[in-house]
């Protein structure tokens, strides 16, 4: 893949910064810029050898770039784009780390009046549970996968860069249809995040249980370590996918009403069954 001459990070945290700390590391930009209006974490960011440079001034970001790679919340994505609009040239290429597709792919169009034909909407599947850009690791993205949802206008120039660039990454690349992915999403991340974070809220400072964290083991806090995520991350998650989340939702509410039903009649074999099918498909697809 050829260097590019400008990489633009908008929002260097740590999708973003990580993003970023691999293509310097890589040497495949000769130039990476972050956005953001946080002067003092950008401050940080160059401290941390995360960019090279930055500005809080957008036309000044994104002119001239190669690339520009969106990492914030997806509720301020339109605006974002709304605000870049002006200073982008023709040949800039427009990808993101959004953890749902369609709307981000809304918000393009609508800013755009079209789809632009360098708009390469992704969403790499890595993260910690903290944010940040102090938490920005170059080794973040290897060997995890990262989903492009390119759209019917998007041009198989841009598609290859962004696609070449996460691989040099050290990520295993699909392309996949953008409202399957919010689907699937919504069942195996969205879904998992909601119901840790719902299990802390409902047992914090519990009137019946008062400080029962302190007697939590190694089950509790694997099962709840993503409620330490984002909370702005996940607030936008739950309302921009969140017809595929209610879904799962009722799903899940359907399955949690059977369970109930089942332990309150002890119904024993049935128990061991669920569970044990439920443990047999964990360690045939899941590896720790």
């Amino acid at each position: 893949m050829k260097k590019l001459n400008k990489i633009t990070i908008v929002g260097v945290g740590l999708i973003g910064g990580s993003f970023a700390k691999a293509i310097k590391k890589l040497g495949l930009a000769e130039e990476v810029v972050g956005f953001g209006k946080n002067e003092s974490n950008l401050q940080t960011a160059i401290k941390l050898d995360v960019i090279d440079s930055y500005s809080t001034d957008i036309a000044e970001a994104v002119k001239g770039s190669d690339l520009v790679f969106l990492a914030v919340p997806l509720g301020v994505m339109k605006s974002v784009l709304n605000d870049m609009k002006p200073y982008l040239s023709e040949s800039t290429i427009i990808t993101d780390g959004g953890s749902a597709k369609s709307s981000v792919i809304l918000s393009a169009q609508e800013v755009f009046g079209e789809l632009p034909k360098n708009f390469v909407p992704g969403h790499p599947i890595a993260g910690k549970e903290k944010s940040g850009v102090t938490a920005a690791d170059a080794d973040l993205y290897i060997d995890h996968r990262v989903i492009l949802t390119p759209t019917a206008t998007t041009s198989k120039s841009a598609l290859n860069t962004v696609k070449q660039l996460w691989s040099l990454l050290g990520a295993n690349v699909e392309i996949m249809n953008p409202q399957r992915h919010d689907e699937i999403f919504a069942a195996t991340s969205h879904l998992p995040h909601l119901l840790a974070f719902t299990l802390v809220d409902m047992l914090n400072e519990h009137e019946e249980l008062g400080d029962v964290f302190q007697y939590t083991a190694g089950g509790f806090r694997d099962f709840t370590r993503i409620a330490s995520s984002d909370a702005i991350m996940w607030r936008d998650i739950a309302m921009y996918n969140s017809d595929a989340i209610v879904k799962w939702l009722k799903n899940y509410s359907a399955a949690i009403e059977n369970l109930t039903g089942l332990v309150e009649s002890k119904e024993s074999e049935t128990l061991y069954h669920l569970f044990n099918e439920a443990k047999k498909a964990r360690d045939k697809h899941i590896v720790n």
